[in-house]
């Protein structure tokens, strides 16, 4: 790695630290959904170029992520979604570890594309929460 490279690396690293110092519970997750996805289209690019480890690590690394959102889920509070979170993440996971293994890019796309949608009905729930506070005012 050059030097140019390793200076963008801990700069990234810096922004990524500097981001999680400042977001509220909302904002960390949504971070966490960057970097899944992120880690999602890095290994459809690497399984591309064949480059089998990157790819083993993009994965590894989405797992940790979806394990950290299971671990984030409040079941007290947030019930049959949450037991519904639970049980994609899990999903997600065992399509992962064989897409892994078996080298499939369409299995990886596939996770992608249901994440990407938690994803983005995440990115809504601070409106709406809004809209109920001004419907309750």
């Amino acid at each position: 790695m050059s030097a140019a490279q390793r200076a963008a690396s801990m700069y990234k690293q810096v922004d990524l630290e500097s981001s999680v110092a400042s977001a509220d519970k909302h904002q960390l997750i949504s971070l966490l959904f960057d970097g899944l996805i992120s880690s999602l289209v890095a290994a459809e690019h690497q399984l591309e170029h064949n480059n089998i480890r990157a790819k083993c690590d993009s994965i590894s690394r989405a797992c940790r992520i979806l394990v950290g959102l299971q671990g984030s889920l409040d079941h007290d509070k947030g019930g049959e979604i949450a037991r519904n979170l639970a049980d994609l993440y899990a999903y997600a996971m065992r399509r992962l570890f064989k897409a892994n293994i078996d080298n499939d890019k369409a299995i990886i796309t596939e996770v992608k594309s249901l994440l990407m949608e938690i994803q983005s009905a995440w990115t809504e729930v601070p409106e709406v929460l809004r809209e109920q506070q001004l419907a309750n005012a």
